[in-house]
């Protein structure tokens, strides 16, 4: 049996706590024995104890990476607890006291974003590199673009693996759940376009509200919903209103049920030009087949195939999202053809048990090391 900790400093749930509980609800545990450190009032520890794994709650560690009294705190669970593998998701602190306390140490890299100059030249980057190539046996990257954001900074390239992120996949609702859904949100016969991202300037809703404006400037019939909650809120919904659309480009706030949502949107968009990885949202439609408009940036890319299973345009260029928004919209056989794409690269690529057994198979690849 191989002794497995996970450990996240996250007190809400994120992408990188969601993708940990797919880890968690997914593992072989006729192999793996795992246990999970979580700050203390993390929102992940009552999903986490519900699927029956043991946590261990650490003062200081809280939505930081390095505190160093937390150090010791992690490194006596450490030396108690015995584990073969400490898994790290944004954790220094964990990183070192599991280093010292004789674990092999993998952490993952669960964002893309533009890499400070002090890290990527010089001295900088020969001390990021050293530090994090000592403090790590294996480093996951859920993306090519995170795996170019951690070599570019020193990191190892023979320590990364990359591991894309996977989701369960939604299920279709029926006929009649969906009509009922459709009432719900306020859609009749209209074309449903969603983007679902934190409402933060860098993940380019603004782009997506031009583009919107554009397309029912030109008489394209459509719903735009945007859904999700975040410090940019206030400046977008004055934009729609500057507009004049709030009637036809809708803030959702947070839906706990997202799936609903998803259940009457034909084309999602990924308008992000600062910090993307791999969309969570992005591959839950794909679970059900919507294809996606995606700016060309992070790990968009490495979600949508160009013409495959969806548009792949320039940052921050909201006449290309709307121009690959009507072609979907307007041709019933591209979009047929791509979503069945989306639905297929899905199967092959981005479900939770292809990311479970990737990760399980890099702890057994470092432990025969």
């Amino acid at each position: 049996m191989i002794k497995v900790i996970e450990v996240s400093s996250d007190t809400n749930i994120g992408g990188a706590g969601k993708c940990l509980l797919t880890l968690l609800e997914n593992f072989d545990y006729s192999k793996f024995e795992v246990k999970v450190i979580l700050p203390k009032n993390s929102l992940l520890k009552d999903p986490v104890e519900r699927l029956k794994i043991p946590v261990i709650e650490v003062d200081g560690i809280a939505d930081k990476s390095l505190d160093f009294k937390a150090i010791s705190a992690l490194k006596a669970v450490f030396k108690a607890e015995k584990p073969d593998i400490v898994h790290t998701h944004a954790s220094m602190s964990a990183k070192i006291a599991a280093r010292a306390s004789g674990a092999k140490v993998v952490y993952t890299r669960h964002s893309v974003f533009p890499q400070s100059p002090k890290i990527t030249r010089g001295i900088g980057k020969a001390i990021n590199g050293a530090v994090n190539n000592y403090f790590s046996d294996g480093v996951i990257a859920v993306a090519e673009a995170a795996k170019d954001n951690l070599t570019e900074t020193g990191v190892d390239e023979k320590k990364i693996r990359v591991i894309l992120n996977g989701v369960d996949a939604l299920e279709r609702k029926p006929a009649l759940e969906t009509a009922k859904l459709k009432k719900r949100f306020g859609v009749s016969r209209e074309k449903v376009v969603s983007i679902i991202a934190r409402l933060e300037e860098i993940k380019g809703h603004m782009y997506f509200i031009e583009a919107a404006d554009m397309l029912l400037s030109q008489g394209v019939k459509a719903k735009f919903f945007i859904a999700g909650t975040g410090s940019y809120e206030d400046e977008l919904k004055a934009r729609v209103k500057e507009l004049d659309r709030e009637n036809d480009i809708i803030f959702t706030g947070f839906i706990k049920d997202i799936d609903s949502l998803m259940a009457v949107t034909d084309i999602q968009v990924n308008a992000s030009y600062g910090t993307e990885a791999t969309s969570l949202a992005l591959l839950e439609g794909m679970s059900i087949g919507i294809p996606a408009v995606v700016s060309d940036f992070g790990g968009n890319p490495g979600v949508i195939e160009d013409g495959e299973n969806g548009f792949v345009v320039p940052q921050k260029d909201a006449a290309a999202i709307a121009d690959k928004i009507r072609l979907l919209a307007d041709d019933k056989a591209l979009y047929k053809k791509m979503s069945a794409s989306a639905l297929k690269i899905f199967n092959e690529r981005f479900t939770s048990a292809v990311m479970t057994r990737n990760t399980e198979k890099l702890y057994e690849d470092i432990l025969r090391k």
